[in-house]
């Protein structure tokens, strides 16, 4: 960076992992193969990039910031098997690697900004068929919420979604001090393996992801009244007391209680009514 005369910028949320003995361990954790090609998010200076190079068959560098689309490919010039993509994250379509992939499955390695963590998993979700496995980086308050059981004050809408579709662990913490500039928060690497089904087979993937953020829309009223907004979609408080009845479900319980196989089986039996 002292070479390129340029700074980290707070607005992107860039804090580059400079520790090398750490890069090691995650490309141990990630598992990648030498016929994967990974997709790596937030490629910065292209330290763990170099790295994924030399063992893969394919890398497609991702990166917002022009200053680092120029470090790249200056650094990575000699690899003819890296592909340097200046691109906003949230906009970027993976089906579009897919497509000329052997497997048609991306493996995915990224240092997640933190103040867009949430809107990246969910977008990577989005995209759950074109992709293998994640070996992400997020601040360890998110770790906590995707490790957390049904109950807990941590368990919320991304365990819920994660869990659904992908096996989900936390394999390291990793320091402030392994860091530059250093966070104020630690950070902690997650693996999520892909599903080849999601734990129940959602009949509106979609429809899903709108039922759960019903549930938890206020935490502290029961789940009947948080569904009683379902009336929007053109459900009626009969239907939806009648729905939860079906299901076996107790309509006095909060949503946080949930797990997440009963939340899709609630959200199958709400879809299977006559919708609007």
């Amino acid at each position: 960076m002292k070479k390129y005369g340029i700074r980290p910028l707070k607005r992107l949320g860039q804090s580059f992992l400079e520790d090398k003995n750490v890069i090691h361990k995650i490309l141990k954790i990630s598992d990648i193969k030498g016929d994967d090609t990974v997709v790596e998010i937030g490629a910065g200076l292209g330290i763990m990039t170099e790295l994924i190079a030399k063992r893969v068959r394919k890398v497609i560098a991702l990166d917002i910031d022009p200053r680092m689309i120029h470090i790249l490919e200056r650094r990575l010039a000699d690899y003819h098997n890296v592909d340097v993509v200046q691109t906003d994250i949230l906009e970027y379509d993976f089906s579009l690697v897919t497509s000329e992939l052997p497997g048609g499955k991306l493996t995915i390695i990224g240092n997640i900004p933190y103040n867009i963590s949430s809107q990246i998993l969910f977008r990577l979700l989005d995209y759950r068929n074109h992709i293998s496995s994640m070996t992400l980086m997020f601040q360890k308050e998110l770790s906590d919420r995707l490790n957390a059981l049904p109950g807990t004050k941590e368990y919320g809408i991304p365990t819920v979604l994660v869990s659904m579709y992908a096996v989900c662990s936390r394999e390291m913490l990793i320091p402030q001090s392994c860091f530059h500039p250093e966070p104020k928060i630690m950070s902690a690497v997650m693996r999520m393996v892909i599903r080849e089904r999601p734990q129940v087979d959602l009949l509106d993937h979609e429809f899903f992801f709108k039922i759960v953020k019903v549930a938890f829309s206020k935490r502290r009223k029961t789940l009947l009244n948080n569904l009683r907004s379902l009336h929007l979609l053109g459900f009626s408080e009969i239907d939806i007391a009648s729905t939860l009845q079906n299901t076996g479900i107790d309509g006095t319980r909060r949503g946080e209680t949930l797990t997440a196989v009963e939340l899709g089986r609630l959200c199958n039996a709400l879809h299977s009514r006559e919708m609007p």
